[in-house]
């Protein structure tokens, strides 16, 4: 019976007794265990499959924690977490109260630095450097980066800086030719090119002052280590050019790198995906709602033009790519470009649909402010993943943009409560606007199978009567509003409470409000944003600047950051499931009826 290494192992410092000939051994049992778990408990799988050789060389040749070690985005942080101190727990990975997909400060010591979002660790490895040196500390400090995450503005702003300091600085590029879906762009080709041996330009890292060795093969232990141990004994900042295969060690996953990367449920054994037995199999994402109307429309509309920074197939640009692939645009992990090269495509009279990710959006706030909607000019932002995202927690919930959009003046925000509202909005803008329009939407499936409507203009800044009542008006915004309705449909008064879907977050639909606050006794705001800042806050000003003095109630997220865990255990625990939000309005009803006697 073979030694079983991992079973040995509960920190690093026992990985460091073993001997480096049984490493190998090691790597085939820490990836039998990642897929075993994440087969069942799913999450990030092919990522971490990449590097378990990398993981265990930079824990067996540096003395983590005192060197610190950053994961940029932190998808292949699994094995990480494995061998330092989490193994007996990570089959709670993800899940509500277990321990976060993501590298997380609070977690661990051995988490140097929370990320989640991509090309942030160079910048967060070289202050920590740098902090090393001003306190006269002697240790390493190592990022871990991919491909095309270091094709990042912010990377590049990382490597430019650290080229003129002496920081002792490792920068290792984990070359896999993809992130979520293929790497784009320029350096992807050189980086190719490195690879072969074809590439005639100078080195462009040895250009920024780092010393450059690679590239070498990723799951070759024995040199992996050989090259870590002699980059240990060299001064300044160093970079070291891996070349890795997503998914190594899952035939299926190899094969299939982007459906591999998160594949949801499977069989360790085989490797097959689990099909899904879902109720509302038949309702489409929002994000193939977004993927096939664009399509319908730019099919008609020759100045439509889309654009995603790297999340063709996320955000189902991937179908217009396919069809129309001279008008669809992968940037890369780049969201500041991809904001500007949306304002300058404006500007020049096309239509451009600026796919990104609610919690991606954050990282271009300053190109929206300025170079759009300061200048009026009509980019159309569809923000996915809007709302409480699930599992992947608190780096990716997009449940800011209602607050951080709600102060820019000139754009327009519109939240669409189902599919055929989207539709219909994106119909309406490619007719002609004069004025920036964010469109936000949440992750997952509707609840309309018949959402393939006739198109129809929907007048901007105005608001729908759902249903009339006499005591209670619920305004709403966005797709919270099916939970609502099925909310009121359980309250035996159902008959005192309207229901009205703003859709205009931004202007407000002021004729409906006043409509609203002359016939209703009490209002209660909901929406799947912070509270602070957001839609419910608009309410509130109306009210005061008009003086309305009802009650009213804000429903949403709380000002907290929220966790990991499924969408429907978030929404409860911030009381937006359906039976909370019955509680609410009926809280409300008796408050009232009480207050009448």
């Amino acid at each position: 019976m073979k030694t079983s290494f991992l079973k040995q192992i509960n920190l690093p410092n026992d990985l460091r007794l073993l001997n480096q000939e049984d490493l190998p051994h090691l790597a085939k049992e820490l990836r039998d265990f990642i897929i075993d778990i994440v087969a069942t408990k799913e999450g990030h799988l092919g990522a971490s499959l990449g590097v378990v050789e990398l993981t265990i060389a930079l824990h067996y040749v540096f003395n983590t924690p005192n060197d610190e070690l950053i994961w940029d985005v932190g998808h292949q942080a699994y094995g990480h977490k494995i061998l330092t101190g989490r193994k007996e727990i990570f089959d709670t990975n993800r899940q509500l109260n277990g321990i976060s997909g993501f590298p997380k400060r609070g977690e661990s010591e051995y988490d140097s630095f929370g990320v989640g979002h991509s090309s942030t660790s160079i910048s967060a490895a070289l202050g920590m450097a740098i902090a090393s040196q001003l306190n006269g500390e002697d240790k390493h400090h190592i990022a871990v980066i991919g491909d095309a995450s270091i094709a990042s503005g912010m990377a590049f702003e990382g490597l430019n800086h650290a080229g003129v300091t002496n920081a002792n600085l490792l920068v290792i590029l984990n070359d896999n030719a993809i992130g979520i879906d293929p790497s784009v762009g320029a350096l992807k080709q050189y980086l190719t090119n490195v690879k072969k041996g074809t590439e005639k330009q100078d080195n462009i890292f040895e250009a920024l002052n780092f010393n450059y060795s690679g590239p070498i093969d990723g799951h070759d232990l024995s040199t992996l280590i050989s090259e870590l141990k002699r980059l240990k004994t060299i001064k300044g900042p160093k970079f070291l050019h891996i070349i890795t295969t997503k998914g190594k060690g899952l035939r299926q996953a190899e094969e299939n790198q982007v459906k591999y990367h998160a594949p949801g449920k499977f069989d360790a054994k085989t490797g097959e995906l689990v099909v899904k037995n879902n109720s509302d199999q038949d309702a489409p994402k929002y994000q193939d709602v977004f993927g096939q109307t664009i399509v319908e429309l730019a099919l008609k509309n020759e100045k439509i033009v889309g654009i995603t920074p790297a999340m063709p197939t996320g955000s189902s640009l991937k179908y217009m790519m396919e069809t129309i692939p001279n008008r669809a645009f992968d940037v890369g992990i780049a969201e500041q470009h991809a904001v500007t090269l949306a304002a300058g495509m404006a500007t020049q009279g096309l239509i451009p649909f600026c796919n990104i990710y609610s919690t991606f959006l954050q990282r271009a706030y300053d190109q929206v402010i300025h170079d759009v909607a300061l200048q009026k000019l009509p980019v159309i932002f569809c923000l996915d993943r809007a709302g409480l995202v699930g599992e992947d927690g608190a780096t990716h919930h997009g449940v800011f943009d209602l607050a951080y959009l709600n102060c820019i003046p000139n754009l327009v925000i519109f939240a669409p409560r189902n599919a055929i509202a989207l539709r219909h909005i994106m119909y309406t803008v490619q007719l002609g606007i004069d004025f920036p329009i964010a469109i936000r939407y949440p992750r997952g499936r509707g609840h309309l199978i018949d959402w393939k409507r006739p198109f129809e203009k929907i007048e901007i800044g105005k608001g729908v009567c759902l249903s009339e009542g006499e005591s209670v008006a619920v305004l709403s915004v966005g797709t919270i509003a099916h939970s609502i309705e099925n909310a009121i449909k359980e309250i035996d008064t159902e008959h005192n409470v309207g229901h009205y879907d703003m859709q205009f977050i931004k202007p407000l639909d002021q004729t409906l409000l006043h409509n609203v606050f002359q016939h209703y006794d009490a209002i209660i705001t909901v929406e799947d944003g912070t509270i602070i800042g957001g839609f419910g806050s608009s309410i509130l000003a109306f009210a005061n600047a008009n003086n309305y003095s009802q009650k009213i109630v804000t429903l949403g997220i709380e000002d907290q950051f929220v966790e990991h865990g499924t969408t429907e255990q978030l929404n409860k625990l911030q009381h937006l499931d359906v039976v909370s939000l019955k509680k609410e309005i009926e809280q409300l009803l008796f408050s009232l009826n009480d207050s009448h006697f």
